[in-house]
C-alpha cells in the first residue's frame, strides 16, 4: 500500500525575475559658441538627467508533507496441519525525489553614459559675454531581494518482516523475507541575485572644454558638471527545515510453537540512502558603469587683452555596493538544518517452543546498511569576478546532486 501525500502551502513568486533593460545611451553632443558680435550676450544651458530604478523581489513559502508506505508482509499462517508452511514475501522499495527551486532575480542594465561632450567658446566679439552650463546626471538604482521558508517533512516505511508462522502441525516451516529498500533525496536550491551593470556598448567618451579665439575684454565661462551614481543592494533570507523519517524492516518475524519439520527464518537485506542537499544565498555583481568619461580635455588659449576666461568641472562618481545573506538553521523551526532518522532492522526474529522432526532451527537475516549525506552550502557573495555566464541561456535544473560549491552550477540550478 502507498500513502504519497504532497502539500504545496503559499507558494508565491517562486519563479525567476529576469531584467534585461538597455537603455538609450546617450548620443555625441557638441555645444558651441562662435562668431558673435562685440557687447552680445550669450548663454546655453543643458540639463540631462537619466534614472534607472529596479526593483525586484521574490518570496516563497513551500511545505511538501510526502508519507509512503510499501508493505509485503505481516503475512500469517498458524494453525496448520499437515503438509509445509511457507511465507515468501517480494522485495519493497520506496523511493522519494523533493525538488525545490525558487527565487531568482537576474538583472542587466546598461547605464546611460555621454559618449562624447564638446563644448567651445571662440571666435566671439570684444566686451562680450559668453557662457555654456552643463548638468548630466545618470543615477541607476538596483535592489534585488529574495526571503524562502522551505519545509521537507518526508516519512516512508519499507517492511516486508513481520510475518507469524505458529502453531503449525507437521510438515517444514520456512518464512523467506525479500528486500526492503528505501530511497530518499531531497534537494532545495533558493535565493540567486546576480546583476551586471555596465557602462553601455562602446565604453567610455570623451570630454572637451575650449576656449580661445576670444576679443578683449570678454568674459567667457565653461561649467560643466557631470554625475554617476549607481546603488545596488542584494538581499537573501532563507529559512529550511528537512525532517527525514526512514523505516526499512526485514526483521521481526515469529515461528513458534510448531511441531515436526524444520523450522527457518531467513529475511532480506534492508537498505536505506538518504541524500540532504541544501545550496541558498548567492549574490553576484560585477559593475562597470563608472568610468563613462575616460578623456577629458580643458584648454584656455589666445584670448585677447584683459579677458576673463574660466572652466569649471565637476566629475562625481559614486558606488555603493550592499550584499546580505542570512541562512537561519535554528531557532526559527528546529534545532538543524537536516533532522535525519534512519531505523533498519533484520533482526528481532524469534523461532521459539518448536518441537522438532528435523534439524535446529535456523535464523539467517541479511544486511541493514544505511548511507545518509547531508550538504548545507549557503551564503556566498562575488563582487566583480563574474562567473562565464550565457545570459541567453535556458537555464535548467539537472536533478543531480553535487557536493562541490561550484558557482556556475548553483546558478543553473537557481535559474531554471
Amino acid at each position: 500500500m502507498t500513502d504519497l501525500q504532497k502539500k504545496f502551502a503559499s507558494a508565491v513568486a517562486a519563479g525567476t525575475l529576469l531584467l534585461n533593460l538597455v537603455t538609450p545611451a546617450f548620443a555625441g553632443y557638441t555645444f558651441e559658441v562662435s562668431g558673435n558680435g562685440s557687447d552680445s550676450e550669450s548663454e546655453v544651458k543643458f540639463e540631462q538627467k537619466n534614472e534607472v530604478k529596479v526593483d525586484q523581489q521574490n518570496w516563497a513559502e513551500v511545505l511538501n508533507d510526502v508519507k509512503v508506505k510499501a508493505n509485503t508482509g505481516d503475512n500469517e499462517a498458524n494453525d496448520n496441519t499437515g503438509g509445509k508452511v511457507e511465507i515468501e514475501t517480494g522485495d519493497s522499495e520506496t523511493n522519494v525525489s523533493v525538488s525545490n527551486v525558487l527565487n531568482s532575480n537576474v538583472a542587466k542594465v546598461d547605464a546611460c553614459c555621454v559618449k562624447n561632450v564638446e563644448a567651445k567658446i571662440s571666435g566671439n566679439g570684444s566686451d562680450s559675454e559668453n557662457e555654456i552650463e552643463l548638468e548630466l546626471e545618470n543615477e541607476v538604482k538596483l535592489n534585488q531581494y529574495n526571503n524562502a521558508v522551505v519545509l521537507n517533512y518526508v516519512e516512508t516505511k519499507s517492511e516486508t518482516g513481520d510475518n507469524e508462522a505458529e502453531d503449525n502441525t507437521n510438515g517444514d516451516v520456512s518464512i523467506k523475507t525479500g528486500n526492503a529498500k528505501t530511497t530518499v533525496a531531497v534537494s532545495t536550491a533558493a535565493n540567486s541575485n546576480s546583476a551586471w551593470i555596465s557602462g553601455g556598448s562602446g565604453g567610455g567618451g570623451s570630454l572637451s572644454a575650449i576656449i580661445s579665439g576670444n576679443g578683449s575684454d570678454s568674459e567667457n565661462e565653461i561649467e560643466l558638471e557631470l554625475e554617476n551614481e549607481v546603488e545596488l543592494d542584494q538581499q537573501n533570507w532563507a529559512a529550511i527545515l528537512n525532517d527525514v523519517e526512514v523505516e526499512s524492516e526485514t526483521g521481526d518475524n515469529e515461528a513458534e510453537d510448531n511441531t515436526g519439520g524444520e523450522v527457518e527464518i531467513e529475511t532480506g537485506d534492508a537498505e536505506a540512502d538518504v541524500t540532504v542537499d541544501n545550496m541558498v544565498n548567492f549574490n553576484w555583481a560585477d559593475i562597470d558603469a563608472c568610468g563613462c568619461i575616460e578623456d577629458i580635455l580643458a584648454k584656455i588659449s589666445g584670448n585677447g587683452t584683459d579677458s576673463e576666461n574660466e572652466i569649471e568641472a565637476e566629475l562625481e562618481s559614486e558606488l555603493e555596493v550592499d550584499q546580505y545573506n542570512d541562512f537561519d538553521c535554528k531557532g526559527e523551526f528546529k534545532d538543524a538544518c537536516a533532522e535525519v532518522d534512519v531505523e533498519l532492522e533484520t533482526g528481532d526474529n524469534e523461532a521459539e517452543d518448536n518441537t522438532l522432526g528435523g534439524d535446529d532451527p535456523a535464523i539467517d537475516t541479511g544486511d541493514a546498511d544505511a548511507g545518509v549525506h547531508v550538504s548545507n552550502t549557503g551564503n556566498s557573495n562575488v563582487f566583480g569576478a563574474a562567473p562565464e555566464l550565457d545570459w541567453e541561456m535556458p537555464w535548467g535544473f539537472d536533478f543531480n546532486f553535487n557536493f562541490s560549491f561550484d558557482l556556475e552550477d548553483l546558478l543553473a540550478a537557481l535559474l531554471g
